[in-house]
């Protein structure tokens, strides 16, 4: 039987169902207009609820923002987690095996595009979510190569930190343009990093 809280709100399935369209709505708005320019009485006219009802789940804007930005972080930085190689990856798997860790890495922004609009592009804290993204795939980096699968001859904080750069620039104007798939960008993207522009 659900419960109901202190003003007199159903809690249970239509409250989360409610809380989840506000978090939906207000990640389209914040990615449309910015933190500053997003207003609370648009986001609860886009989602059809009252103001008073914004406030049973959220304190504030910032509240939700920070939320949406908290969430973004914790898929993107497991995202990065699993996409290091294990060490029984054969020689001509190799290849593959990268462009499948991509293509799930660009299908994660190109599903949750406004949350990672927010998070990576719009907000204040998407500079230091970058470089936490290249920290942690240079720490994958340092395993992959003691695991003997890349060159120990390169500096692997700049080639973290230029995948995550071309990640972002990617998604901006291949993925969420509709340009490119997640899977055509995984396959050109490892293509690039593990064979260059060499003819061999």
């Amino acid at each position: 039987m659900c419960q109901l809280n202190k003003r007199g709100r159903q809690v249970g399935a239509d409250g989360e169902k409610s809380r989840k369209l506000l978090l939906e709505i207000a990640a389209q708005q914040f990615a449309l207009h910015g933190f500053h320019k997003t207003k609370i009485s648009e986001i609860v006219k886009e989602a059809n609820v009252t103001q008073p009802t914004f406030y049973l789940y959220f304190k504030s804007k910032d509240a939700v923002f920070q939320e949406l930005i908290q969430v973004f972080k914790e898929k993107l930085y497991n995202h990065v987690a699993q996409s290091k190689l294990p060490t029984d990856v054969a020689k001509e798997g190799l290849l593959s095996r990268i462009a499948y860790g991509l293509s799930r890495l660009f299908e994660f922004f190109k599903q949750n595009e406004n949350v990672a609009r927010i998070g990576f592009v719009v907000s204040e804290e998407a500079k230091d979510i970058k470089v936490q993204m290249a920290l942690k795939i240079e720490e994958n980096l340092i395993e992959e190569v003691e695991n003997g699968y890349f060159t120990t001859d390169i500096n692997l904080n700049l080639v973290a930190t230029t995948m995550v750069g071309a990640i972002e620039h990617l998604s901006i104007t291949k993925l969420w343009t509709g340009v490119h798939s997640p899977e055509e960008l995984a396959q050109d993207f490892t293509s690039l990093f593990l064979c260059g522009l060499k003819n061999n």
